[in-house]
């Protein structure tokens, strides 16, 4: 394996700070009551970049409708939908360790576990995680698990709330974790003997992943009036609904 020269880690580390964190809107019911029953977390983490927010949203609205939408469209009447959610689970398992620690960094020892137990079943009887035979088959159901979470555990502030190139919705605080699990969960670009090699393995990943979730953007945005707002509404109700682990530790308890 070859070492990464400073070029190519800093094309990587780009890449990996636009990775995933996208809100789904299958995940998001914007017609249930109980979505509004927390108020907003935009009243909290403030939003003082709204412009420099807009235009980015906009710029990621017009690359998702001409270039990714059609891309992942062509992509997956090409591709079976079975290969493709393997080539996702495969990737989602390589994830595990870096979910593994966090959950330890958090305290949540039973989902540890889970974890853990995920990882040995589908790496083994998954064929290195192609297939999620830990939730089909013994219903150890996913478990999220981010270092933006882990701050959050230990009293770390989102700061600001950001829109960023192609990745969208997120905070200060998000944004830093999501770079650093990144770096930490990708080992297959090191792999890559050049930049060029990584960047189409990047590529190949997020093309898939946005062909299995086809007009879940569209759908969430032709409900809405004011698309960026809806947006920002539903990305902190989404991220607070899938943290509902435990309590936090008290304020003595925090770093």
């Amino acid at each position: 394996m070859k070492r990464l020269s400073l070029h190519t880690a800093l094309f990587f580390l780009l890449f990996i700070i636009l990775a995933a964190n996208v809100v789904r809107a299958e995940d998001i019911d914007i017609l249930d009551d109980s979505f509004y029953e927390d108020s907003p977390k935009e009243e909290i983490t403030p939003d003082p970049f709204e412009g420099f927010n807009r235009l980015m949203f906009t710029f990621n609205d017009v690359t998702y409708t001409w270039v990714m939408e059609p891309v992942a469209s062509n992509y997956s009447e090409i591709i079976p939908e079975d290969i493709r959610q393997a080539a996702d689970n495969f990737c989602y398992n390589l994830q595990e360790p870096v979910r593994f620690v966090n959950t330890l960094l958090q305290l949540r020892f039973a989902d540890a576990g889970k974890v853990l137990t995920r990882f040995a079943i589908n790496t083994i009887g998954g064929v290195g995680g192609l297939g999620d035979v830990a939730g089909r088959e013994f219903g150890f159901k996913r478990v999220d698990a981010g270092l933006g979470e882990t701050l959050e555990y230990w009293g770390v502030t989102d700061g600001f709330y950001l829109v960023v190139p192609l990745l969208g919705a997120t905070t200060f605080r998000e944004l830093f974790g999501t770079t650093v699990d990144g770096l930490s969960m990708t080992p297959y670009y090191f792999l890559a003997n050049s930049w060029q090699e990584g960047a189409m393995i990047y590529t190949g990943r997020r093309v898939n992943s946005l062909s299995l979730h086809l007009g879940d953007y569209e759908g969430m945005k032709a409900l809405t009036i004011d698309p960026y707002r809806a947006l920002r509404d539903s990305y902190f109700q989404y991220r607070d609904q899938t943290r509902q682990h435990h309590a936090r530790p008290s304020a003595n308890d925090k770093l």
